[in-house]
């Protein structure tokens, strides 16, 4: 189950439960501006329990966010046509606005409120129950798609028709002969990709055990430093390896764990939980270089990263016995898969 922590940290996380907004309700009632939709600041403040200026730290720091949830600042037109709709006395020139959607978005970046952590709870628990139910969803093997059938019919007339009727020209035919020779050749290379791209889709469209569960890396980039780290621990002792050790700290020397691999060789690590769309650097990589060779005199150096790396990254790891455990090659470890480097 995910927990409170990775709510609170992970952006990507709290936008994939931003529709719960029901939870406000289950936790706290919350008074609504008369159109039905919005709330003030001040309103919000009142909610949580919190300072006005609490939430206005928090907007500040997660603007951005927030607006993309539905905050917005009333300016000119629209503030006054909303006074004249709400019945608002006042002479300011501005007026902040939250969504549903954005005081919830608030209830997940809110750390030292009640009320916030409550909502936290209810989210995580209703997001548990909707995982964890079972999900009826039976594969027909007799269904056909369209683009199945369309490719299965195109195959049949080339090979049981225009193929067996050039077959028919070449034998009558001795002016043209070669072109039609060609011409069929040609109908044949077609009539064989056609297969062979029929046969790629029905495998990749299959089933297969091989194939890294769902899910896996987004778990991943739920956590936390601390929790990847722990993570990678895990699927060192699952392959065997021993005295696995998590250093944390600022003191670990620039290596996060130390183990044994199962035949006696020391490893070091260095774990990186970036985003997605971020890359581990060359430097990145020969400051490693140095801590694991130099000063741990490792045998066994894995960088595992839940981002790429540059080409360059790569090409100084493989210059220097670094394994680069890149974005790819960590989920399908995670999903069963050993590290050649390990065995």
């Amino acid at each position: 189950m995910i927990n409170e922590t990775a709510l609170l940290e992970s952006p990507t996380l709290r936008c994939s439960v931003l529709d719960r907004t029901d939870v406000l309700d289950r936790v706290k009632t919350l008074t609504l501006l008369p159109d039905g939709m919005h709330v003030t600041t001040a309103m919000v403040a009142t909610y949580f329990n919190v300072t006005v200026e609490t939430i206005r730290a928090l907007v500040h720091d997660h603007r951005a966010e927030l607006e993309a949830s539905g905050y917005r600042v009333l300016t000119g037109t629209e503030l006054s046509y909303l006074k004249q709709l709400s019945g608002i006395q006042s002479r300011t020139r501005s007026l902040a606005l939250f969504s549903r959607r954005a005081v919830l978005n608030v209830a997940m970046l809110l750390r030292d409120s009640e009320v916030a952590r409550h909502v936290r709870v209810y989210l995580l628990d209703m997001e548990y129950q909707a995982r964890t139910q079972p999900v009826e969803n039976p594969v027909t093997a007799d269904v056909v798609s369209l683009d199945d059938r369309i490719d299965q019919r195109i195959t049949h007339i080339l090979g049981k028709t225009v193929v067996p009727m050039f077959n028919a020209l070449i034998e009558t035919s001795g002016e043209h002969q070669r072109e039609l020779i060609a011409l069929r050749a040609g109908v044949q290379r077609i009539e064989k990709r056609l297969r062979q791209h029929n046969a790629r889709l029905q495998r990749l469209e299959g089933p297969r055990e091989d194939r890294p569960l769902a899910g896996v890396m987004a778990s991943m980039d739920a956590m936390n430093g601390r929790e990847f780290e722990e993570r990678v621990a895990e699927l060192l002792r699952r392959d065997g390896c021993t005295n696995v050790v998590v250093q944390g700290g600022g003191r670990d020397r620039g290596i996060d764990i130390t183990a044994l691999t199962a035949d006696g060789r020391r490893i070091v690590v260095q774990c990186k939980r970036f985003a997605p769309h971020l890359s581990i650097t060359s430097p990145d990589v020969q400051k490693f270089v140095g801590a694991a060779k130099v000063l741990h005199q490792s045998e066994v150096a894995l960088f595992v990263a839940t981002c790429p790396f540059t080409r360059d990254a790569l090409n100084i790891a493989a210059e220097s016995g670094i394994t680069a455990v890149h974005r790819g090659l960590l989920e399908e470890w995670s999903a069963g898969a050993p590290l050649t480097v390990l065995e």
